[in-house]
Formats: C-alpha cells, sequence, structure tokens
C-alpha cells in the first residue's frame, strides 16, 4: 500500500498522474491546491490524516513544497516507522529549500526526477543520495491531452493571443527569504512590465488571458484590465491546457507552465523585469522579454 501525500500543485500534478498511469493500491493525503488536481483527474479521493496513512502504508511517495511542511512530515513519520520514502522534484530550482524544515535538512530514501537537467541538479545538491530519472507522467499526459485538442489558433494568424501565466512571487520569497523582493521584484512588477511593452512581442496582441496560479484567487489581477488599454480576461476557469492549446505565446516569470507551453509547440516568453534575478528555467527556446524589448529600441 503507498502512501501518497502532496499540497502545492506542481507536485499534485506529477503524482495524480502517476496513479492514474498505475494500477498501485494507494492511500492519500492531500491538502492545498493537490485535493482540486487529483479529483480533476481521478475523480473524487478520500484523504485521510497524515498519521494514520503512514502507518497503513508500506511506502510513502510525496511532492515538493513550498506553502506547506505536509510532504516533510510524511517523510518525518515514514522514517520514524522505518518505511522507505521518496519525493518527486517537480521544477529546476531551490532543491534544499524544498526539504528544509525550520532549518534542518529532511530527506526521503529517494529523489525521483523526470529529465536529465534536474537529475544533474539533484545530484549536485545531494551528494550520496539516491536520486532516480524515471518518465515524468505529467509530462505524458500533456502531450496525449494536447494530441487529443483541437486546433485552437490558425497558424501565422496577423494577431497574436497571449497566455499569462502567474506565480505568487512575493509570498514565495517572503516565505523562504522573510524579504518579498528577495528577487528583486514581485508578480505585480513583472505582469505591468509584460503589459507596458506588449507591442515588443511583434504581432497586434488580440487578447490576453492572465491565469492565476492556483494558490492565488482568481480575482487577484482584476485590477489590469482598467490599468492598461489591452484585451485582458481573467483565466483560471478552464483547464491549463485548454488556455495553452488556444493561445499563440505563453509568457511568465519561470513557471513550470511555461515549459508545458514549450511542450505544445508555443513561443515562450519570460516576463522578469529589470534588476530581477534571472530566469532559472533552463530551457533555450524560452525568450527573455527584456532583449525583445532592447530589440524594439534598437534602430
Amino acid at each position: 500500500m503507498l502512501a501518497i501525500i502532496s499540497h502545492d500543485a506542481g507536485g499534485a500534478e506529477i503524482l495524480s498522474s502517476f496513479v492514474r498511469r498505475n494500477s498501485q493500491e494507494c492511500l492519500f493525503v492531500l491538502d492545498g491546491p493537490a485535493r482540486k488536481i487529483f479529483e480533476r483527474k481521478l475523480g473524487e479521493i478520500r484523504s485521510s490524516s497524515l498519521e494514520d496513512v503512514v502507518s497503513k502504508a508500506t511506502a510513502v511517495l510525496c511532492g515538493t513544497s513550498w506553502q506547506s511542511d505536509l510532504e516533510l512530515r510524511g517523510i518525518k513519520l515514514a522514517r520514524l516507522q522505518e518505511k522507505p520514502s521518496a519525493a518527486f522534484i517537480d521544477h529546476w530550482v531551490n532543491y534544499p529549500e524544498r526539504f528544509t524544515c525550520s532549518g534542518q535538512l529532511v530527506l526521503p530514501d529517494e529523489i525521483l526526477v523526470g529529465d536529465s537537467l534536474a537529475q544533474a541538479l539533484a545530484t549536485d545538491a545531494f551528494p550520496g543520495l539516491p536520486i532516480r530519472l524515471v518518465p515524468n507522467p505529467y509530462f505524458k499526459d500533456i502531450q496525449e491531452e494536447l494530441a487529443g485538442l483541437p486546433v485552437q489558433r490558425v497558424a501565422n494568424s496577423p494577431t497574436l493571443s497571449v497566455l499569462y501565466v502567474c506565480e505568487p512571487v512575493r509570498e514565495h520569497a517572503f516565505k523562504q527569504y522573510g524579504n518579498e523582493r528577495y528577487w528583486g521584484y514581485v508578480e505585480e512588477d513583472a505582469l505591468r512590465y509584460f503589459l507596458s511593452g506588449i507591442e515588443a512581442l511583434g504581432k497586434p496582441v488580440d487578447s490576453v488571458v492572465i491565469r492565476p496560479h492556483p494558490s492565488e484567487s482568481l480575482d487577484k489581477y482584476e485590477w489590469a484590465k482598467t490599468e492598461y488599454n489591452v484585451p485582458i480576461h481573467i483565466g483560471g476557469i478552464k483547464s491549463l491546457l485548454e488556455e495553452i492549446a488556444c493561445s499563440d505565446v505563453v509568457v511568465g516569470c519561470q513557471s513550470m507552465a511555461m515549459v508545458i507551453g514549450l511542450l505544445a509547440g508555443k513561443r515562450v516568453v519570460s516576463s522578469i523585469p529589470p534588476g530581477g534575478t534571472p530566469c532559472v528555467l533552463r530551457q533555450t527556446e524560452i525568450e527573455k522579454f527584456q532583449l525583445l524589448i532592447e530589440q524594439q529600441r534598437t534602430p
């Protein structure tokens, strides 16, 4: 019996896809954004207490979170009960911080990653800890779902439809470093920087869909509708893949949704403003909006 423990959206997407693709019997501890993600893919799920699930399970599989210590508490419990634990890392940043609680490093018995870059980063961050490269079940789901979606945008359209994917930069920085501007910007700065210079994309824009992060309220970015003379809509009602399929360009800071945009064959742009810490995503296809602005200004 496998215990699945998940809170944040990134890990939840991977773990829910793993469960859907495997017939292994599981018990669940779900909280935060993970609840909706698991139920969207798997239907109604009974989530039990951490203590109850770990005590009944033979092994633990979890994601990683910055909004919660749920997974780390699960790893601790598994160790106390001498049960094997593994964590699937869903991104390419802040590896030690993902496993730090109250200044203490809480590591599972094994870390799973879905690509060679993550494998190299994890090996460097955690020398001596088993790091296993496995196919990313979420990426497999994405590729299959995208293949089943109708083509929403005409190739070489004279106008652009933009999907702007948000992330709670301020909250993350404050929780991790005690300074909401640790990375030199917050989410509103990046969005304003993009909307103010949107012409740098090179074509007229007929629609901007602002998609809040799963941990954000749907009305967080309503202010942008009145602040800018741009056709702005608030997204987040449809699935991420549906909104990506309806777009020509996916814009964000350094969100996993941008990588999914690349998987969907979309143009992807990082909107981190001047003075901000550079985008940590290593995919070379991701354009930098700062460079597009500079090119626009060059005669």
